[in-house]
């Protein structure tokens, strides 16, 4: 066993200190800082070409991912590349209320816990000296920590590895994955100068508990992928004094959200595992102030695991979860009117409005054969227009071009039109499909063999890391029809939002994630278990290495 554990703490301490919530210079601070700590190796002083302090592209913030890269020397010589990856930003600090300027700085934040009422795990865990508190400790500067651990002992002992190791810490795992998917360009830019061939990619992601009481400690070898389906509902505006002459938007918003949302049928399952069921992340109208008139519009948007479907096999099942969304409002609607009517001895006429649900290409394209040119240049100027008010993040931002897009439409009756107003996140899973992933899968099971003996609780294997992290974006198994469903789904395309999935298909590795266990990632009393995560993770994967690059 590697004897690191007070090395990997205090690495995790020294990125923890530098406070990096994305989106703010933070990020910039804590790449400089991994950079220069590296650049004090006498390995990359004399490869100075090996460390890359690299600003993001296509990113309307400026910030930077760090790349290193050692070359064994062991014989036989090997092209063969290990890719250790991780992210180095944050969630934010605002949930530690008055220990917030104590969040980036473990030891004063565990002082001061010591003075709290906290709950009873909780404070079992802070008294026992086992865990170590504070913002990223978990997710995952001591991921990080681990790797850059296991980098600078190879910087050092390059002659035990017969193929290569390659660090990529990127920034913005938190938001939109601009590090990633920059740092893609970096490593197909360093796999054409070194002739690199990349077998495989170890991501330190956290892991936790899947339930109350689980003692499992899970290393992942895939990751689930993610959607953002969203709606632009439209309703028939009226006075509240005269409400059953209108269709409230909000009331179908409803019924759409009560539909979708903790639906077990919308639940994907593939290899034996299933993530969890979509939720509402958003839920609002467009009415930009009080009047007593019911809104023109609402929006709202739902987080949508995958494990197996395609994002066209999405907006499919979608439409019809709407339709029949739709269908129920209409028929609750109709019923109250009828019982209204009824009390007031008054007699009932069915209301006029009919489900209507529609894919957003499917009105777009229906625009563009109605107004042609006029409308493509229209819509041209408006989004340039649009991009300049920095407040709107890629999910409001699809919102108003559809709102602008739909008054072009010469039928104004109610509808709910479905697209995509974020980022997708492949699926990838790691089933044997060839000799690279047959490989890593081997390594992985015999490393996990190796280190269960030193360790009291066990450790579990599964096939999908259950929330969001950037494994998505190192391989992709989705064809061009598939991806060609997200871009011509997303109204903000190519203006607000764009990626090469090309630069995917390039990498196109096979990915695991051994990384470190705790509790209460992105909120106050974030933690983890200081034995697993600074000596388990930093063994396992170092075991996986040596398995695929370090064996004659």
């Amino acid at each position: 066993m590697l004897s690191c554990r007070d090395e990997v703490l205090q690495l995790t301490d020294e990125l923890v200190r530098v406070e990096s919530v994305v989106n703010t210079p933070g990020e910039i601070d804590v790449a400089r800082a991994l950079h220069q700590k590296l650049a004090s190796l006498p390995y990359f002083q004399k490869n100075p070409e090996r460390l890359l302090l690299s600003r993001t592209v296509n990113d309307e913030r400026e910030r930077y991912n760090v790349l290193a890269f050692v070359e064994g020397t062991k014989a036989p010589a090997s092209n063969r590349t290990v890719i250790l990856m991780g992210h180095i930003d944050t969630v934010g600090i605002e949930d530690y209320g008055h220990l917030k300027e104590r969040a980036c700085s473990p030891s004063a934040l565990m002082k001061a816990l010591h003075q709290e009422t906290l709950p009873p795990l909780v404070k079992q865990q802070l008294e026992s000296g086992d865990w170590h508190f504070g913002r990223g400790v978990l997710d995952m500067k001591s991921g990080v920590a681990s790797h850059v651990y296991l980098l600078s002992y190879y910087a050092e002992h390059p002659d035990e590895l017969t193929g290569n190791l390659v660090l990529l810490a990127e920034c913005d795992e938190e938001d939109s994955s601009h590090g990633v998917l920059s740092g893609l360009k970096d490593l197909k830019h360093w796999k054409e100068t070194y002739g690199l061939e990349y077998i495989a990619l170890i991501n330190s992601d956290f892991v936790a508990p899947l339930y109350e009481g689980d003692e499992n400690r899970y290393i992942y070898k895939g990751t689930i992928g993610k959607l953002l389906p969203s709606f632009f509902i439209t309703g028939a505006e009226t006075h509240v004094g005269s409400c059953f002459e209108g269709l409230d938007p909000n009331f179908l918003a409803a019924e759409l959200t009560r539909q979708i949302s903790y639906n077990p049928e919308l639940c994907d399952e593939a290899l034996g595992e299933i993530p969890v069921p979509p939720v509402s992340l958003k839920q609002t109208d467009l009415k930009p102030s009080y009047t007593v008139q019911t809104a023109l519009s609402a929006y709202v948007y739902y987080n949508f695991f995958t494990v197996s479907w395609s994002p066209k096999e999405v907006l499919d099942m979608l439409k019809k979860q709407a339709e029949i969304a739709f269908a129920n409002a209409l028929a609750c609607l109709d019923s109250r009117y009828r019982q209204y009517r009824e009390r007031c001895g008054e007699s009932y006429h069915p209301l006029p409005w009919k489900p209507r649900v529609m894919i957003y290409e499917e009105m777009n394209r229906q625009l563009r054969e109605e107004h042609g040119d006029r409308f493509e240049q229209h819509m041209k100027a408006f989004k340039a227009q649009l991009l300049l008010d920095e407040s709107l993040d890629t999910r409001m931002f699809a919102a108003r071009v559809v709102e602008e897009e739909w008054s072009w439409m010469k039928d104004k009756s109610p509808a709910i039109i479905l697209f995509y107003s974020s980022l997708y996140s492949p699926a990838i899973d790691l089933a044997g499909k060839d000799e690279r992933e047959r490989e890593l899968l081997q390594a992985l099971e015999e490393a996990v063999a190796a280190v269960q003996p030193h360790y009291a609780y066990p450790i579990v294997t599964k096939n999908f890391f259950p929330y969001i992290c950037d494994m998505s974006m190192v391989s992709l198994r989705d064809d061009e029809a598939g991806i060609r469903a997200v871009s011509d789904n997303n109204p903000g395309w190519g203006t607000k939002h764009y990626v090469h999935y090309q630069d995917i298909r390039d990498l196109n590795v096979p990915a695991i994630n051994v990384g470190p266990y705790g509790y209460d990632a992105h909120k106050k009393y974030e933690r983890m278990e200081i034995a697993f995560s600074t000596e388990i993770v930093p063994e396992v994967t170092n075991l996986v290495i040596r398995k695929l690059i370090g064996e004659k």
